[in-house]
């Protein structure tokens, strides 16, 4: 057996060894399914099969670098390099550049991205005249991608009578035209977006059997990671490449399926032993990442979902901590106790930042962690937050680039004709989009034919139009000798993009320049490192595409010693030694927004269990009791998941239920319940006994009752801790732990206490707003 087998154990060896006939390996959290797929790669081309003939489909584009790493580390650099390996979209991009020509595609097609895809919406709603607060863009765009990934085509659309019913009830008739219009702008502007490259590749397979046939050949062996995670679309896809030699390996876990609302499609591994003949199925349910604790507490939320695959995850690992669950008052408590947490770990363990992670449902909730860390002078990184490509300066580089490359792209030229200023005003731009659409060409070819339209503009207009065109055709000419980096940095010389912004001087202009230089610091290892390849040349063309297709989860998470905060759709795949998952509350994780139906539920199950098993040694679950939701302070009960939990995984650091009412009156008044006397009925009648007087320690006991006034019942407890409080009382705040009352001032609802507290030095508070405890 070869040494680099020696490391598998024999349920991961297993698969491996099997060189043909297709495969599913269903894989638990941390069991190693990434040494399984690239050691199975290394093990066919071992057995003589050709690295041209090997197509790896990963879930990001960083898992596929790592994997080839690994590869060239067992079968030398030169061999990786011809496997065919990347996401959905970068492979299948890859495809249609070879094959656009018989989809009417020029082969230098751009890419649009959401941002792109919406801009031109917008631009369409506003140009058909309909009112945007019904068709508002963002959704129209969600539908429409929605349609594409359903493989709902414009045509298909208008043959749907639900369909066109569907949005006729939603108040959006004309929805099918917005469609058809987009569509026909993409394609004029020779332009596909991110749904394109996968709808375009079932139409290129399906319409062209020769171009189906080719690659079937072309890929007879194909892998496919996080098969869980793939939508109808992407099924269609991997199902007509495979079907000539059925020599498939799918891996995924049925249990971290969390992408529904992307489209994904849980039965595509559900129903994977029905889609060919004599599957073989192997598992993988050893955990080498958590502790036996966090193993055994997420089996047992998976548990509880009805739709899933047989398995037992397991590990040898160590028991470890409990889970920590921490009820808090607020977000902002939260906040603070997950960052105090992490600065004591970090302490008491001798920890980097980087070994903590802080998970949340929504992006809403990092401000109150955000704010916290800060406080305590701990840095952090947000995942998923703007990305570094769609921040203005670094788009206006980006939009003169993709311009130089498809002179069509309309988006580009909309975004730069009058950046920096060059006096092209909107009436210009508008007119230019009107013959455009008139003469069904590009905007671009309308300023090249300016002398044969007559748009009714004046010379000057005339003239820096033509200027616009000429700067663009020459960089054309340099696109053909320079490389990226080279071309980049004449365009953001020679467009006047730098010295405008060297116009700004606050501290917000310099960190933009900083970010076009560090855009061109990318470019230049971007160039150097296609050198290495052997089919790429560090093109303008390859770059473009390169970050077209860069998406958040291709983030390195490398030696930025910083704590991670990032939701839990973005964390699959990571792993951090210690994981505090926040928000663990009804409607807000479980969302609120998928509680209508049994799957929606299982959906957000799965998505708890994915946030529990990236911890490897301790996890955190926090929840508060009230929250601030869309500016209202909402009172808030803990998530149902935190009951699945078997409580023999669980520590308690706040007790289940400590809320004890302290009452306003000393309850000894009451006295004793003689309950011998409640039976004897006496006759109501004659004179009452004379009333005895009462003892001197009845008369203590009955002084320290208040008379009831028609005060503010807060005003009332105020004033009730007079007799209670004096300086040197020690007492305990809920958000600053114990403290000692160093003196007391003011009277009724002003009267305030300054306290020394432990954690929280010295404050002034407010009697009758804080929550005060006297310790004995």
């Amino acid at each position: 057996m070869e040494d680099y087998l020696a490391g598998l154990n024999d349920a991961q060896r297993a698969p491996v060894l099997q060189k043909d006939g297709p495969l599913i390996v269903i894989a638990g959290a941390g069991s190693g399914k990434t040494r399984v797929l690239t050691y199975r790669i290394a093990y066919l081309m071992h057995q003589g099969v050709d690295s041209f003939n090997i197509l790896s489909l990963t879930f990001t584009n960083k898992a596929a670098r790592e994997m080839k790493k690994r590869i060239a580390d067992i079968v030398g650099p030169s061999e990786a390099k011809n496997l065919w390996m990347g996401t959905f979209h970068s492979i299948f991009a890859k495809i249609l550049r070879f094959e656009a020509d018989k989809l009417g595609y020029p082969s230098n097609f751009t890419i649009y991205d959401t941002q792109d895809s919406q801009r031109l919406i917008s631009s369409v709603i506003k140009e058909m005249g309909l009112d945007k607060d019904i068709y508002k863009y963002k959704q129209v765009y969600s539908r429409i991608s929605s349609y594409k990934n359903s493989l709902i085509t414009v045509k298909a659309y208008f043959q749907d009578a639900d369909l066109i019913e569907a949005d006729a009830m939603a108040k959006r008739p004309r929805m099918g035209e917005i469609y058809q219009q987009y569509v026909e702008r993409c394609f004029k502007a020779g332009a596909m977006d991110f749904d394109d490259l996968l709808l375009k590749t079932n139409e290129l397979l399906n319409r062209f059997p020769e171009v189906l046939a080719k690659y079937q050949n072309r890929f007879r062996y194909i892998l496919v990671d996080e098969y869980q995670d793939t939508n109808h679309s992407q099924y269609l896809i991997v199902k007509a490449l495979s079907d000539k030699f059925q020599n498939i390996c799918v891996v995924g876990d049925d249990a971290q399926s969390i992408y529904a609302f992307r489209g994904a499609n849980i039965n595509n591994i559900l129903n994977f032993q029905k889609d060919y003949d004599n599957v073989q199925q192997y598992r993988l349910e050893q955990n080498y990442r958590s502790t036996k604790n966090i193993v055994e507490a997420a089996n047992s939320i998976i548990d509880k979902n009805k739709t899933k695959l047989d398995k037992v995850v397991w590990t040898a690992n160590d028991s470890g901590p409990k889970i920590l669950v921490n009820r808090l008052l607020t977000d902002g408590d939260e906040g603070r106790f997950v960052a105090s947490s992490i600065f004591e770990n970090r302490m008491q363990h001798q920890l980097n930042n980087g070994q903590f992670a802080i998970l949340y449902r929504t992006n809403a909730q990092s401000r109150a962690m955000e704010d916290a860390l800060r406080k305590r002078d701990i840095p952090y990184r947000i995942y998923g937050g703007l990305s570094f490509y769609q921040r203005k300066e670094i788009k206006d580089v980006l939009s003169y680039l993709r311009l130089i490359i498809n002179p069509k792209d309309e988006e580009a030229l909309k975004r730069i004709i009058n950046f920096p200023a060059r006096g092209i005003g909107g009436t210009t731009v508008d007119k230019l989009v009107v013959a455009a659409n008139h003469y069904d060409r590009s905007i671009f070819e309308v300023i090249e034919n300016l002398d044969r339209i007559n748009l009714k503009i004046n010379s000057g207009t005339k003239t820096r139009l033509q200027n616009f065109m000429m700067m663009i055709k020459s960089f054309q000419v340099t696109n053909q000798t320079a490389d990226a980096f080279v071309l980049a940095e004449e365009v953001a010389k020679k467009t006047g993009l730098l010295q405008e912004l060297k116009k700004d001087g606050t501290p917000e202009g310099i960190a933009r320049i900083e970010n076009i230089e560090e855009l061109l610091n990318g470019m230049r290892d971007f160039v150097e490192g296609q050198k290495e390849l052997a089919d790429q040349t560090g093109s303008l063309a390859e770059f473009l595409e390169d970050v077209a297709l860069a998406t958040d989860l291709d983030m390195d998470t490398g030696d930025d010693d910083r704590v991670a905060l990032m939701t839990i759709h973005l964390a699959k795949g990571l792993e951090f030694p210690y994981v505090y998952i926040v928000g663990m509350e009804e409607d807000l994780f479980p969302s609120g927004m998928s509680m209508n139906t049994r799957a929606e539920i299982e959906e957000e199950r799965r998505l708890f269990y994915v946030a529990l098993t990236r911890a490897e040694n301790q996890a955190y679950l926090t929840y508060t009791q009230s929250r601030y939701r869309w500016g209202k302070l909402v009172d808030a009960e803990p998530s149902r998941f935190i009951e699945e939990i078997d409580d023999q995984f669980l520590e308690y650091i706040t007790p289940i239920d400590t809320y004890q009412y302290k009452p306003l009156i000393d309850i000894d008044v009451f006295g004793e319940v003689d309950k011998s006397k409640l039976r004897l009925k006496k006759p109501i009648t004659g004179r009452p006994p004379l009333a005895h007087k009462p003892s001197e320690e009845q008369l203590r006991k009955l002084r320290k009752l208040r008379p009831v006034s028609n005060k503010s019942a807060s005003t009332q407890k105020a004033n009730l801790f007079d007799g209670d409080l004096i300086p040197g009382t020690m007492v305990e705040h809920m958000r600053f732990g114990k403290g000692k009352i160093l003196q007391l001032e003011g009277v009724g609802q002003d009267k305030k206490a300054e306290i020394n507290f432990e954690n929280g030095g010295i404050k002034k508070l407010l009697l009758r707003f804080a929550k005060l405890k006297v310790l004995e």
